[in-house]
């Protein structure tokens, strides 16, 4: 420094040395500290898939998610840098230098900047073109053929499923690229108007419209495919038609054609004009380009209201028929077999005893209010927990029967908030125990379920050997086993019994493991506890969506799993995996844009072991081909029958299918296009309000066979009307899993639908007295789901109703069951004993005891004085009342509501 403290030039080049040493450091350090965090992600990700032996599927992901960063790092930093590079010469070939900032002179520095600006944005495109591009670029590379082509460019439907999208993947992001540098070069350009003095600008920014101009001729013609995957025809009206229609044919695609050739010249035009400096004339191409664009939307919104809409069936007639089948076929409706019910009045005792097994396997009690029961009766310790009920069926003692079942699982949230430590939630408390499982048709005297599985251990008609349930739908953290710990296992009375992980299911902490995954999951305890030894496994990912996700996240996953009882003992989950697509062309779409589905995979994880099956159900379906093509380490082509013998078809996919057949399900197009024969879901009263109908699982015997099966069904009523029209089926059992089926009611013959038999029951008065007398009791009176019951050549109708007391420890119970069949309605105790007394009511032979009618004559021909047999009456009535009140004040409503009725009937009987 010299004597006034300032520094020399020289300590000033020092500093600035230093300070670019010091730059040059830290970048690299936050690059190498970037880098690190990445790759320690994706080494502990892939010992994790590894464990499972999904090493494959991950780096298959891992690599094209790589290739294509690689690919959208070089694209986004290279236009970025060239772009920025041409700006910065544009300026100092333009411009004196004293004009400019100084910064933009000092070459180095300039080069740094840009250079930086280059991979931040090479950053910012290597995640849109991984993230959104790695599975239509798989697919693209591994797509399997439908052997299908459409009917108008005569392509198969892989080229809409897996080319089209990839195609317009690439045209929209480059597209959107040069757009955005258009708009930094105008902004650039605009100073002092260099776009007009400028020949470096001028050149710059032709180059750039002309890659936008050919970009923009491309999307063009990739427009007409387009038009056979959406009913949109201009920017102002839909067609009637889902895919190509007649305006699409007639104005829109030629508009297309027309449009990739004006984007084309256009180009050529502008970049002409720019060259030779006429840059008014460069508004032309332009000015005409937006001028067809609006000149086809409005030509097409003219043909479709004057040319279309006047005579639209026979304009839209072989377009509907596209529209029709392909639709079908997108949701697999294209096989289904119709059949006729003729909902005869024949139901006798003969056919129920040739129907005894469907009977046996009525459903009585209700999924919702028994998890409460389950909640309450079943879980012993607070931290216990049942998520759901399901429905399933067993073969038990050679009787084929449905059932309930849950998973009795742990919540370490809800253990006691002292013993909500790291020792207890990481090494102790690390797994649920058993499942409940109960009969769909039988109860107690006191209305509860008749358990087939109960208590801890499970005791029952099945053998549990491996109670342990180390991954469910619980939010579970993640877990060390084979500690020093032992395991809480289950209550015992006044002691806990323990227990020790048996597999080598986990990642074992050993070496390195034990460093990386302690610091994956930030604990210090993880590290340096000497609980946790070599020997020791780590379980993560243990909530079982979570873990299905993590390992295939390209699968849409039914959110109702279900645990089942292998055969040898162990318990497991069943999953259905939805392959779902966009792009299937004249397809009508059921939820936003997608309009093809199909599970065609079963996903399987051991609830002890955590091992996770892909079990390939339909192996026809080319999207599943194309993913095994994708993945073939994924899938597991051999089921085993223990396996196959729980497999349900998911009530969503039904749903989808049955709501797509509603309307899908009319052959005649003028039908169709009229929407003649359009069919609804039904409505039901379940608990207090009207609902739509959800499809339920029945066992029965269909009519062309003689064995019971496991049926999810769904009852159809017309549109706005409330009748039976017909009811749709799929089978579940065996090799005929899959097969769908429908039963079409006479048209001409009034069949009670499910919200008929609702309003019945409520217009019954004895049912609706009753009812009404126990919710006046402090009670709620909870209506179960109402089932429509085929049986051969006619159907009934069940619905249990629940009695549940208004104190916070109360448990729902089945009172009674109604039974509805033609115009007879009763309600009962039991099933038996409805099915008992409807027969009675319906059998046309029933014997009446007549020697008893002729007694209660003489009995009433007898003379009595008046005042003696008014006293008697009297007397009975204020007994009957007293034991009313008795039966009230003991919560016996059953016993109330027969009295009450009895009181009722002699005091009419008075009048």
């Amino acid at each position: 420094m010299d004597d006034k403290g300032n520094m020399s030039q020289q300590q000033i080049e020092k500093f600035k040395k230093l300070g670019s040493r010091f730059g040059i450091i830290v970048g690299i350090l936050i690059f190498l500290l970037v880098v690190g965090v990445i790759g320690f992600q994706w080494i502990v990700d892939y010992i994790w898939m590894d464990s499972l032996d999904f090493g494959n599927v991950y780096t298959t992901i891992l690599g094209s998610k790589v290739m294509l960063g690689v690919v959208g790092f070089i694209l986004f930093s290279v236009v970025t840098y060239f772009t920025l590079f041409w700006i910065r010469r544009s300026y100092t070939k333009h411009f004196d230098s004293h004009q400019l900032p100084p910064i933009i002179l000092k070459r180095k520095i300039m080069n740094a900047l840009l250079l930086g600006v280059a991979i931040i944005a090479g950053a910012l495109g290597s995640l849109i073109v991984q993230g959104v591009g790695w599975e239509p670029a798989l697919k693209l590379l591994n797509y399997a053929s439908f052997g299908q082509t459409d009917p108008y460019f005569n392509m198969d439907i892989s080229f809409y499923m897996f080319v089209l999208p990839f195609l317009e993947f690439i045209v929209y992001l480059l597209l959107g690229l040069g757009i955005f540098f258009l708009i930094v070069e105008v902004g650039a350009y605009s100073v002092f108007n260099m776009y007009r003095m400028s020949r470096s600008a001028q050149l710059h920014m032709g180059i750039t419209l002309g890659i936008i101009g050919v970009l923009l001729a491309f999307n063009h013609l990739l427009e007409p495919y387009g038009t056979l995957l959406t009913n949109q025809v201009n920017v102002f009206q839909q067609s009637v038609v889902h895919g190509l229609s007649y305006t699409d044919n007639l104005i829109n695609i030629p508009s297309s054609y027309i449009l990739a050739g004006v984007a084309i010249i256009g180009t050529v035009w502008v970049i002409v004009a720019l060259v030779r400096g006429k840059l008014n004339s460069m508004l032309i191409p332009i000015v005409a380009y937006v001028v067809l664009v609006i000149a086809g939307q409005l030509v097409s919104a003219g043909v479709q209201n004057f040319v279309v809409s006047p005579n639209e069936f026979s304009q839209e007639e072989q377009y509907l028929e596209h529209n029709l089948n392909f639709t079908q076929a997108a949701y697999d409706l294209d096989n289904i077999e119709e059949r006729e019910n003729p909902g005869n009045d024949s139901l006798d005792e003969e056919m129920i005893e040739r129907n005894e097994l469907t009977m046996d396997n009525v459903r009585v009690n209700d999924s919702r209010p028994l998890l409460d029961v389950y909640n309450q009766l079943q879980t012993f310790r607070t931290y216990y927990q049942f998520n759901d009920v399901d429905i399933d069926r067993y073969e038990i003692d050679g009787e084929y029967e449905q059932v309930f079942i849950g998973a009795r699982e742990l919540s370490t949230e809800d253990l006691p908030e002292q013993a909500q430590t790291w020792l207890n939630q990481t090494l102790r408390y690390t797994h649920g125990y058993g499942v409940t499982m109960s009969h769909v048709n039988e109860i107690t005297s006191q209305g509860q379920p008749e358990y087939m599985l109960q208590n801890v251990p499970p005791e029952g008609d099945l053998d549990i050997t491996r109670p342990q349930i180390y991954f469910g739908e619980e939010d579970y953290g993640n877990v060390i086993v084979n500690s020093e710990v032992d395991e809480f296992d289950y209550p015992s009375g006044d002691e806990n019994m323990t227990s020790r992980y048996e597999e080598e299911a986990g990642i074992q902490l050993n070496g390195m493991n034990r460093l990386l995954f302690s610091l994956n999951e930030g604990s210090f305890r993880m590290l340096v506890s000497d609980q946790v030894t070599g020997d020791s496994q780590f379980l993560a990912t243990r909530n079982i969506m979570d873990r299905v996700n993590r390992i295939a996240p390209f699968f849409e996953y039914d959110q109702d799993p279900y645990i089942f009882v292998r055969d040898d003992g162990s318990l497991a989950w069943m999953l259905d995996a939805y392959l779902t697509a966009e792009s299937y062309p004249y397809s009508e779409g059921y939820d936003g844009n997608n309009n093809y589905i199909r599970n065609s995979v079963k996903v399987t994880i051991d609830a002890y072991t955590g091992e996770v099956d892909f079990y390939i159900a339909n192996p026809d379906d080319p999207l599943l081909q194309t993913y095994h093509n994708m993945f073939p380490e994924l899938f597991t082509e051999e089921i085993p029958q223990d396996v196959q013998a729980h497999f349900r078809y998911p009530e969503r996919l039904f749903t989808i299918q049955a709501s797509m057949y509603g309307t899908y399900h009319m052959s005649d197009l003028e039908v169709f296009y009229n929407r003649e024969d359009v069919w609804e879901f039904p409505t039901e009263l379940y608990f207090d309000e009207d609902i739509e109908m959800e499809p339920y699982y029945v066992t029965m015997e269909l009519p062309e066979y003689e064995e019971e099966e496991f049926i999810l069904m769904m009852p159809f009523t017309p549109r706005n009307r409330q009748n039976m029209i017909a009811w749709m089926g799929v089978r579940n059992d065996g090799e005929h899993y899959g097969e769908k089926f429908v039963y079409n009611f006479p048209k001409q013959k009034n069949v009670y639908g499910p919200q008929q038999i609702e309003n019945r029951i409520n217009q019954d008065s004895r049912i609706s007295q009753e009812l009404n007398l126990w919710a006046q009791g402090g009670s709620e009176v909870i209506r179960g789901n109402l089932l429509a019951l085929p049986i051969e050549d006619t159907v009934m109708y069940v619905e249990p109703i629940y009695i549940e007391s208004s104190n916070e420890t109360s448990l729902p119970e089945v009172k009674q069951v109604v039974l509805a069949y033609e115009d007879h309605i009763v309600m009962e105790e039991t099933f038996d004993q409805s099915l008992e007394q409807m027969l009675t009511l319906i059998d046309p032979e029933t014997e009446v005891d007549e020697d008893q009618i002729d007694e209660e004559i003489e009995e009433s021909e007898e003379p009595t004085g008046p005042s003696i047999e008014l006293e008697e009456e009297l007397e009975e009535f204020s007994g009957l009342f007293n034991d009313y009140q008795n039966a009230l004040s003991e919560g016996n409503w059953n016993e109330a509501a027969e009295i009450m009725t009895e009181l009722e009937t002699k005091i009419n009987e008075s009048e």
